[in-house]
């Protein structure tokens, strides 16, 4: 009877425990036993255009400590240290956080891990010690696109560029998982057993626009004109004008996204969006598009350049500092004039001027898959004034980014037609099937097929006879316009003293194009800083290797060898006959300028600290003091140009 009497109390209560005390008792054996934690699958990885990595994940050991059950953390921190690259003073330190669990080194190296488990083993460590899995981004390019692809943090989240706009598509799977573990922070047997890998990520592979040759072309070239020009930065973007695809998109100064933690903050902007800037004579190009829309202006209209203009008390001058005499419009587009811009522009008024610039895409965002964009800033019409208008036709008083340069460059190689700019090109899923594809936007019509043809031609002209020459690739058609303007001074107002943004943006070839290149290289510290004399050599470069890389043939004849050699011989003549070494100090040699445009002319004086004294339009045909005479520095040239 006792037995029995027993075994009834017995029952009861089991029945009890597990029925009435069953939710309490659980939640006390999965606070004190179970572990809980978070497996991060790997995220998709990021191809350029022809399916080159760019992006990829691996998963790799984590390290952790248990503080509660470190006997000897002097002796584990002097045994950890040369295996993790760390002080013992570091390690201590997180040994007294104290608590079960404290991150020693995240996403180890599997060469790293390996040794840190070998001393597990071999010193009995794993009572205090554990890893967990985690993913790990890697770049197997480094700097190649780093300012587009971005980086993600320790904790699988994309920190900026495609990374971070495309976190939600591309980042990994996060499981929660858990396991028993007994007093001593063991994992028991069963829980162990049942720990499992799930399967089936669901994060999605990116295609982008970038070629990335083409990106290292235009990288290599950035890093030239930095190397040459030393400027504040430079950047650079390559698109299609027919599609709006970036085919590369450049900033320098840059950095590794692989340590992207040793950089400062400013080398991860991607200035091809963020940089605002005054784009100077190559807006130009919108004002010159508005004008012949508009009748304003025809190609061969006259005009009498006076050298300046007076506009609401303040002084517009032209580049040069002189006057260019009577000349056409097309002239004027090639030698980039402010006065006779300055007259188109008031002759438009402040409503069709900016409203051109919003036809081309100017004073919003662009609306690319990029973080970080900036809208740029354009006057309100209605409350322009006439110094407004005037400064607003030659590109200054207004801001851009490279990104809405380009786009508006492409809708003038496009027949007038504005496309959407886009880097990402396709979208895959796990399963390598199709999530989504981008396809070309076309958002207006900005001017009519007949007008841009014409301007087309007046921009061909800049680069074969005009300021941009430095860009032309010999038997290739190229078309675009130069920029040089002055650096905003964002803490006193006005412009900062010999501080200048130069700049290139053209496109080719012109009988079909296929890209559009822009090249801005922001407060050189050399004394030239024109636009046609370093942003077009840089631009020059990256078409002629582009035009090899894609096997895009010649259209235009080039000199033989013979009319080659004949240009050599009249340059020797024209050498200086003047006895080496017996230049007098302070003076200068005053260099044979014949056959240069007034621009070259300058640019050539001012390197040399001479001023210059212009008279006519065109090529030199005359000057005073004649070639190879020593002047002393700062002197005055006369030269005169005639068609």
């Amino acid at each position: 009877m006792v037995l029995v009497m027993a075994f009834v109390v017995l029952a009861l209560r089991y029945a009890w425990v597990q029925t009435v005390l069953h939710p309490g008792l659980l939640a006390r054996v999965e606070y004190q036993a179970r572990e809980h934690y978070i497996i991060h699958l790997p995220r998709g990885t990021i191809y350029d255009r022809n399916g080159r990595e760019m992006a990829i994940s691996n998963m790799t050991k984590s390290l952790f400590v248990d503080p509660k059950h470190v006997k000897d953390p002097e002796q584990l921190a002097a045994d950890l240290a040369p295996l993790l690259n760390m002080s013992q003073q570091e390690i201590l330190a997180k040994i007294s956080l104290g608590g079960g669990f404290v991150w020693l080194k995240r996403q180890m190296e599997p060469s790293m891990a390996a040794a840190v488990k070998t001393l597990i083993k071999k010193k009995s460590y794993g009572v205090c010690l554990g890893f967990r899995d985690e993913s790990k981004r890697y770049y197997p390019n480094k700097m190649l696109a780093a300012n587009v692809l971005g980086f993600v943090g320790t904790d699988d989240k994309g920190l900026d560029g495609i990374e971070q706009s495309m976190d939600q598509v591309i980042r990994g799977q996060i499981i929660k998982k858990s396991i028993f573990t007994d007093t001593l922070a063991r994992p028991i047997l069963g829980s162990v057993l049942n720990d499992v890998m799930p399967q089936g990520n669901e994060c999605k592979n990116v295609y982008l626009t970038i070629d990335s040759t083409i990106q290292f072309i235009t990288e290599q070239a950035l890093d030239k004109a930095m190397g040459k020009y030393a400027p504040a930065t430079a950047t650079a973007i390559v698109m299609n004008p027919k599609t709006g695809e970036v085919l590369a998109m450049a900033s320098r100064p840059s950095y590794d996204p692989n340590n992207f933690a040793k950089y400062s903050s400013l080398d991860w902007k991607n200035k091809a969006v963020s940089f605002v800037y005054e784009p100077g004579s190559t807006f130009k190009a919108v004002v010159a598009a508005a004008a012949l829309q508009e009748n304003v202006v025809r190609p061969n209209d006259i005009f009498v350049d006076p050298g300046y203009l007076m506009i609401d008390g303040r002084r517009i001058q032209n580049w040069s500092g002189g006057s260019f005499g009577t000349v056409t419009f097309t002239k004027i587009i090639e030698e980039s004039i402010n006065t006779g811009f300055v007259h188109i522009g008031l002759k438009l008024g402040a409503d069709k001027l900016i409203g051109y610039a919003k036809k081309f895409g100017f004073g919003k965002k662009t609306g690319i898959e990029l973080p970080g964009e900036e809208r740029g800033i354009l006057f309100d019409p209605k409350h322009m004034t006439a110094i407004n208008v005037a400064t607003t036709s030659i590109g200054q008083g207004i801001a851009v980014t490279p990104l809405q340069i380009v786009t508006a460059m492409s809708a003038i190689a496009n027949g007038g037609i504005l496309m959407h700019p886009h880097i990402i090109k396709d979208i895959y899923n796990p399963d390598g099937s199709l999530y989504e594809a981008t396809k070309p936007q076309q958002i207006r019509q900005t001017i009519s097929g007949q007008t841009d043809k014409v301007l087309v031609s007046l921009l061909e002209k800049v680069v074969s006879e005009g300021g941009g020459k430095k860009a032309a690739v010999p038997g290739y058609r190229i078309a675009g316009k130069t920029g040089t303007a002055q650096k905003v001074d964002t803490v006193h107002g006005g412009y900062l003293p010999g501080r200048y943004v130069a700049s290139f943006c053209g496109f080719a070839p012109v009988e079909n194009p296929q890209f559009v290149v822009l090249v801005i290289i922001d407060d050189p510290s050399r004394i030239n800083y024109y636009g046609g004399q370093i942003a077009a050599p840089i631009a020059q470069d990256i078409f002629s290797k582009i035009f090899r890389y894609c096997h895009i043939e010649p259209s235009v004849s080039v000199k033989n060898d013979d009319e080659v050699k004949a240009q050599m011989q009249v340059k020797k003549q024209h050498k200086s006959t003047y006895p080496v070494g017996k230049l007098p100090a302070g003076m200068v040699m005053v260099p044979d300028l014949r056959g240069k445009t007034i621009r070259e002319v300058t640019a050539e004086l001012a390197e040399l600290k001479l001023d210059i004294g212009i008279s006519g339009s065109g090529v030199c045909d005359g000057q005073s003091p004649v070639p190879n005479t020593p002047v002393a520095a700062n002197s005055k040239i006369n030269v005169h140009f005639s068609p």
